[in-house]
């Protein structure tokens, strides 16, 4: 029997910084994944591996691994969500301290997302990763939504992931398709930053009810999409949430291409 080859995905990592006077496993730098999210991935007959930074305190010389060695070998990209994305990836200053995100982590997964764009690999952006999408193609993000866009919903809470809104896809766009003309639904939102300005060949796929976009696509070749909410979080089917497997199974499909 030939057994088919499953799908490989790479996951981005999450990056925890050495502590600053502590002691042991706190002194090095952590990359970690969010079990769900590789979880969400990984039911489909897909194998997911994280794919390693490449930082100032690690053992190996920045220039024996590239991160373009990924991007031949495996199918697709996923982004996951964490860190703000820092302004100064956009051009501005942050608008306070707790604001600045992580520079490091921003660094790496801008890397990544070149080099999957470069080989035409499906990439897509959850959360943080989508933010990072629309910053790559030339846009920018509001800092903060409930500071800057006063009146919005509640984008994030201290209940995290049973903070829930509705979204509405735009019409006769890609998500629209995939979800065969369904017209939105009740998503996961863990954010206080946004895109504000569309990068470049951004089409905008979704927005929530106060107009907060939270899906886009890339008019460019091959697939390259984001969404602000957090699928992995969409398995409670007693809240009614949108079932978001054809947005996995339309970046699956691309990554078998």
């Amino acid at each position: 029997m030939i057994r088919r080859r499953p799908v490989h995905i790479g996951l981005s990592a999450r990056l925890f910084h050495p502590e600053q006077g502590s002691r042991g496993i706190k002194t090095k730098t952590l990359q970690v994944l969010e079990q769900s999210v590789a979880h969400w991935v990984m039911a489909r007959d897909v194998l997911v591996l994280m794919i390693p930074s490449i930082t100032s305190d690690g053992s190996l010389m920045r220039s024996d691994i590239r991160l373009r060695d990924y991007a031949e070998y495996l199918d697709g990209l996923i982004l996951q969500g964490g860190a703000d994305v820092s302004p100064q990836a956009y051009n501005e200053t942050a608008l306070r301290p707790e604001w600045a995100g992580d520079p490091v982590r921003d660094a790496y997964e801008l890397e990544l997302l070149h080099e999957f764009m470069e080989a035409r690999k499906p990439v897509l952006g959850i959360c943080r990763g989508m933010q990072l999408i629309n910053v790559a193609l030339g846009g920018s993000l509001y800092q903060d939504l409930p500071s800057q866009r006063p009146g919005v919903v509640a984008h994030e809470s201290d209940i995290y992931d049973r903070n829930i809104h509705n979204v509405a896809f735009t019409p006769d766009g890609l998500f629209s398709g995939w979800f065969c003309g369904g017209a939105g639904g009740r998503v996961v939102s863990i954010h206080h930053q946004s895109v504000n300005r569309p990068g470049k060949d951004v089409r905008v796929e979704a927005v929530s009810e106060d107009g907060v976009i939270e899906a886009i696509s890339w008019k460019g070749p091959g697939f390259v999409c984001g969404v602000q909410w957090h699928p992995e979080f969409h398995n409670r089917p007693e809240e009614e949430l949108l079932d978001c497997a054809p947005l996995i199974e339309a970046f699956l499909d691309a990554a078998k291409v």
